[in-house]
């Protein structure tokens, strides 16, 4: 890591553009930031001449700087990126595609390590530089899956932060894998996961508990992939909120997929927006196309933390996914319907764990003196047209260090 130098010409969101009560457009201007030791240490304007013993400097030329992503869902142990093409084939039940991807991913050519390590490279070009992945915990494999994701993380040390749920797949019941979920998160895996409790495991209550007894027991937070809509949904999500509170374990629990939320209405909605909220309970959506989806607007006004993902990358599940998370904050704008400067840019906040360059009255929160040096430097005049125009990243930092691409 380059103890300190002096990035130059950066640009830098400083306000809105009012114009009868409405935000039509952003501020911007040019500064300079010192870099040390992996953090921002000073912010000059661009106007202001640089210290005389400035030393190294590096040349920003204007591009616009936003933080850097965050890739909150995805399946570096799936992936066939770095494979030879292969649809998808039919499978009857979500139980049929376990077994299908569990014959299928022994016979490929290339390693996991290498699909991974493909992925990695991909989501790094696209701008984040924090992952959250799955790895499938099951009998069959114990924790070689684990084992060969971590290596594929050594490879990138100092390009990426990470975070690895040990996640049965396969139905955390269903296979009896609560011995193996425990081993894994003795050996580096931070979160616990589940999946369907009532249609995988078959019992929600015993599945519910036994996640968040391996997660309080091991010191780990949560993430559950519920795909159960309706009443099912809906009842799963409460009985996890009720189990969160009673453990202590607020703001340590996630759901991914979570569509039982959009099928919610009136009060109910307003119920369980409060528990979540109340909790700390992130949702953490891969924005679908092809059914209902948590109502994100709606959550984050009642100030439900939400995250998006891209969740499936190119794998036995779909052929679909580049592993670009701006290309999905892009769709999750289009499918609710943001449009104005103020919403766009509000996107932002989903795919960088709530860091936007301006706050709602247009004041400037990002970045201050102190923050991680891990940007996106992007070809937009302004962090509203990057998520609508999914704007080209030409390089991207982590912790003061030019990790992909160049300036």
């Amino acid at each position: 890591m380059q103890e300190m130098y002096w990035l130059t010409n950066v640009r830098l969101e400083n306000g809105h553009i009012v114009q009868d009560g409405n935000v039509v457009g952003t501020k911007t201007d040019l500064y300079h930031l010192q870099i040390h030791a992996g953090k921002i240490s000073n912010i000059l304007p661009a106007t202001e001449p640089l210290p005389d013993d400035a030393g190294l400097r590096k040349d920003a030329k204007g591009l616009l700087a936003l933080p850097s992503f965050i890739e909150k869902h995805c399946h570096l142990d799936k992936t066939l990126l770095g494979d030879r093409w292969r649809p998808v084939q039919p499978a009857a039940s979500i139980v049929e595609r376990f077994e299908m991807e569990k014959h299928t991913l022994p016979t490929l050519a290339t390693t996991m390590k290498e699909r991974a390590e493909a992925l990695l490279h991909v989501l790094l070009q696209a701008g984040s530089t924090h992952v959250r992945t799955h790895v499938d915990i099951y009998p069959e494999v114990g924790l070689r899956h684990l084992e060969t994701i971590q290596e594929a993380f050594a490879a990138f040390d100092g390009k990426v932060s990470y975070e690895i749920v040990a996640f049965p797949q396969h139905g955390l019941l269903r296979t009896q894998c609560y011995d193996l979920i425990k081993a894994a998160v003795r050996q580096g895996c931070g979160l616990v996961g589940g999946v369907d409790p009532h249609h995988v495991d078959g019992d929600m209550e015993k599945s519910l508990h036994q996640m968040m007894e391996l997660a309080v027991e091991g010191n780990a937070d949560v993430d559950l992939h519920l795909h159960d809509g309706g009443r099912i949904g809906l009842d799963t999500i409460k009985r996890l909120a009720q189990l969160t509170e009673q453990a202590g374990w607020q703001g340590r629990v996630s759901i991914s997929h979570a569509f039982a939320l959009g099928d919610m209405e009136g009060q109910e909605a307003d119920d369980i927006a409060h528990l979540l909220a109340e909790n700390g309970m992130t949702i953490v959506t891969s924005v679908p196309l092809a059914r209902t989806m948590p109502p994100v607007p709606f959550l984050h006004q009642h100030r439900v933390p939400v995250a998006v993902g891209c969740d499936n990358i190119f794998d036995s599940w779909s052929p679909f996914g580049n592993g670009d998370v701006l290309e999905r904050a892009g769709r999750l704008a289009e499918r609710f319907g943001s449009r104005t400067e103020r919403d766009l840019a509000r996107t932002l906040h989903f795919i960088t764990g709530g860091k936007t360059p301006l706050d709602e009255e247009g004041y400037q929160v990002w970045p201050k003196m102190g923050d991680e040096a891990s940007i996106v430097f992007v070809e937009a005049s302004c962090s509203a047209e990057t998520i609508a125009r999914r704007s080209k990243r030409p390089a991207v930092m982590y912790q003061g260090n030019i990790v992909s691409g160049s300036l």
